[in-house]
């Protein structure tokens, strides 16, 4: 929300602005989607120096129509399907992970969830706290747009395992403000995924609401919007006939397949296959 302020544009005084606010006109918002003759008339105001000054305030902050052909296939040739090395689960992800998107894998611990990251290539980022975190990614947007990387080749996936780790500490005492701090990351992550075509995944946590309940993510409602699609890593009942670990993974949340479906990640038999080099990768 933009304020209105002296210098904003040509033609928008300080007198003009204090008129305005006098009249409960604040952001360039209420001045465009004002009825200028009215406030011409309430504020003493030219009727044709406000429509100036709106002309220019729309010309500066409005977006340029787009058609929705030209949309679509600007998202096409943008969006890269990259695959994960696990047959099953890019079946359950329709091919594998998207560049734009935010990919939640949550579970209990010892799910699999950061075994599934058996990518090539990588590069590790340790952070121990949100800061560091949110400094971690500030860096990584700062060279990104640079075009300075690394001499592994071009950066898509960026990994965060995991996040309910640096987000908990926060969610105690200062309430509003830890959940501040988690939309900040939240911003980051989606805005990242949008602006250089990465795929983001990140691993979190489960919690139940009492001991026979079902499974739900960690970090609550607020976080739920976050991630497109949403994946919960489980280990099967053990049995005596295998020696290798079984788990399903079952899509709770997808923008392309139906939700609740499930395959089967035999993680100790080779599934989760490294990347070729084609498709490198790093992660954080």
């Amino acid at each position: 929300m933009v304020v209105l302020r002296a210098g904003l544009c040509p033609g928008l005084t300080e007198e003009m602005i204090q008129l305005l606010r006098a009249n409960g006109i604040r952001t360039v918002v209420d001045f465009v989607s004002s009825d200028l003759e009215d406030v011409a008339q309430k504020c003493s105001l030219s009727y044709k120096v406000l429509v100036a000054v709106r002309r220019v305030l729309l010309a500066q902050f409005s977006a340029f129509p787009a058609n929705g052909a030209d949309l679509y296939e600007e998202l096409k040739s943008s969006t890269a399907i990259l695959p994960t090395g696990s047959p099953s689960l890019d079946q359950l992800l329709d091919s594998g992970l998207y560049t734009g998107e935010v990919t939640e894998l949550m579970g209990a611990p010892g799910s699999g969830k950061t075994q599934l990251e058996a990518l090539q290539r990588i590069q590790v980022v340790r952070v121990f706290d949100i800061y560091e975190m949110l400094r971690a990614l500030q860096e990584l947007r700062d060279r990104l747009s640079q075009q300075v990387v690394s001499s592994m080749g071009p950066l898509k996936i960026v990994v965060i395992d995991s996040v309910s780790a640096v987000i908990y500490p926060l969610l105690g005492g200062k309430q509003s403000e830890g959940l501040a701090i988690m939309m900040q990351l939240a911003r980051e992550l989606k805005t990242l995924a949008r602006e250089f075509s990465l795929a983001i995944v990140v691993t979190n946590q489960v919690t139940r609401d009492s001991s026979t309940g079902p499974l739900k993510p960690a970090l609550g409602r607020s976080w739920s919007f976050v991630p497109s699609t949403r994946v919960l890593l489980e280990s099967k009942e053990a049995t005596w006939e295998k020696t290798t670990t079984q788990r399903v993974a079952s899509l709770a949340k997808s923008p392309r397949q139906p939700t609740g479906i499930q395959v089967e990640l035999d993680t100790g038999n080779g599934d989760v296959q490294e990347l070729s080099p084609a498709t490198p990768t790093q992660g954080l």
